[in-house]
């Protein structure tokens, strides 16, 4: 906990316009009565299916300071509760007063895919020498919009906000809350896209973060991306002031010129402004050789150390179910393991291709295989089961050896890979716990396996069961 206090009692009753009848200072914001530390300001939200204000109470046994509620609470002092007609309109003012009070560099980071990486990458990359703040996981819808806003403490250096959206007008709300000095569009592809009508659409979507940049601002965009001219156009409609491109496009203002892949990093040489630069990304991919473009195109455009933010991207590690690699020995006498990488967390047709090209970097032992564990994709519309489909050859470049699937869109996936694709053996479940039960009595020593697929096929579950094999003592002496 900060010693210094995020918010006073006296600040939140002028923000709010009511009365509060005790001084205390809060150190952070939470809405979730489970994640409560203490000093915490506990706001009561309510949704269709439950109330926040049953759990002011553990709140405040947890080590809550306050509550943000819209009636009194039987067990809770008065005096650390503020009651406000509307909790949710309460902490959108919070997250108005919390970008009003700063006047530093605010980024907001959106696209199709690769909007969490680039986030939390820029944050790598900016935290050797500033005070940054950034939203946390993917915080980044009418809640977590606000109330990472909320969070940000006033001596912040730089803010970083993710923003995402699967309908129109989303963005437009959102961006008015966050005001950015710069907004980066990681790139657009089809996601949410039965929302859509068709791509176009999501890139006029996503263009919306332009229509309330602090002082006309600067829109960092993927220059090799088909849409780059719409958003380019959209930008300057919206009056951006400046634009700065990014990509293996010669025309790019930020542009890579040569990047090698090994096992756990990428190596870039990239021109950034007319800067040549050499730097490392602790993440292998193609996508991650964007990502970092984009994050040194806005280090520039900030004014930040180029050089020390390629040091901060050397030391960028994945987050759970995002690329995240371990090691999982099944026998320590005979070092016999497989690599598990943990994609679980979610899935688009461009993310899925992206975590399959980089499955096709490593390099397993000879007597490993690479295999993939796959779940649907959701959202995709009426065009689902081609999506789903295009897959198998994303496969076969990759030289995947084995596939197990499930879900009623895979299942189109798993008969073409049967008749096109005969180097690959493919596994089709109806459901997922026949298939962790196949899984664990088909891994081969050396094996790297990869598990991609959207929040709802739960495959995160079928992650734990292959951490659950481990026989490493040391780590499980760590984790206990």
């Amino acid at each position: 906990m900060s010693l210094l206090p995020l918010w006073t009692s006296q600040e939140l009753t002028k923000i709010f316009g009511v009365k509060c009848a005790a001084n205390w200072n809060s150190y952070g914001v939470s809405i979730d009565s489970r994640t409560i530390e203490k000093g915490d300001l506990f706001f009561a939200l309510s949704g269709p299916n439950f109330d926040g204000h049953g759990y002011v109470k553990t709140a405040f046994d947890s080590g809550a300071a306050g509550a943000v509620v819209n009636k009194k609470i039987d067990g809770v002092p008065e005096d650390r509760l503020i009651i406000v007609d509307d909790v949710m309109a309460a902490l959108v003012s919070l997250g108005k007063a919390g970008r009003h009070r700063v006047d530093v560099p605010i980024v907001a980071v959106t696209g199709s895919v690769g909007k969490t990486g680039t986030k939390e990458a820029l944050k790598a990359a900016l935290s050797r020498n500033k005070k940054t703040h950034a939203s946390i996981l993917s915080y980044n819808n009418d809640v977590g919009v606000p109330l990472s806003l909320a969070r940000m403490p006033y001596d912040t250096e730089v803010g970083i906000f993710e923003m995402g959206m699967n309908h129109a007008g989303e963005l437009k709300e959102l961006v008015k809350l966050v005001r950015p000095d710069v907004s980066i569009i990681t790139t657009v592809e089809l996601a949410h896209s039965e929302f859509f009508e068709n791509i176009e659409q999501i890139a006029d979507a996503k263009a919306e973060i332009f229509t309330a940049m602090n002082n006309g601002g600067t829109a960092v965009l993927n220059r090799d991306n088909p849409h780059f001219s719409r958003l380019k156009k959209r930008a300057e409609e919206a009056g951006v002031e400046r634009i700065i491109s990014f990509g293996k496009d010669e025309q790019a203002d930020v542009r890579v010129q040569r990047y090698f892949f090994h096992d756990t990093c990428s190596c870039i040489i990239a021109d950034v402004m007319g800067k040549i630069m050499t730097y490392k990304v602790g993440m292998l991919g193609d996508h991650w050789v964007m990502n970092s473009l984009a994050v040194l195109a806005t280090v520039d455009a900030i004014g930040a150390d180029l050089g020390l933010s390629g040091l901060g991207l050397a030391e960028l590690q994945p987050l759970e179910g995002r690329g995240r690699r371990e090691r999982i020995y099944l026998d320590i006498a005979t070092d016999e393991s497989f690599l598990l990488i943990d994609e679980s967390y979610n899935a688009n047709p461009a993310s899925m291709k992206a975590a399959i090209e980089t499955l096709g970097h490593c390099e397993s032992v000879d007597t490993g295989r690479k295999v993939v564990v796959l779940s649907d994709m959701g959202e995709l519309g009426e065009q689902a089961d081609q999506l789903h489909c295009e897959l198998g050859a994303v496969l076969d470049g990759a030289d995947v050896d084995v596939v197990f699937a499930v879900g009623k869109h895979m299942k189109h996936l798993a008969d073409l890979i049967v008749h096109q694709y005969p180097t690959i053996r493919m596994n089709y479940f109806n459901e997922k716990a026949a298939l962790e039960r196949a899984l664990l009595h088909d891994i081969h020593d050396g094996d790297v396996i990869m598990i991609k697929g959207s929040n709802a096929g739960g495959l995160s579950s079928v992650v734990k069961k292959l951490q659950s094999l481990d026989r490493n003592l040391d780590k499980q002496v760590a984790n206990n």
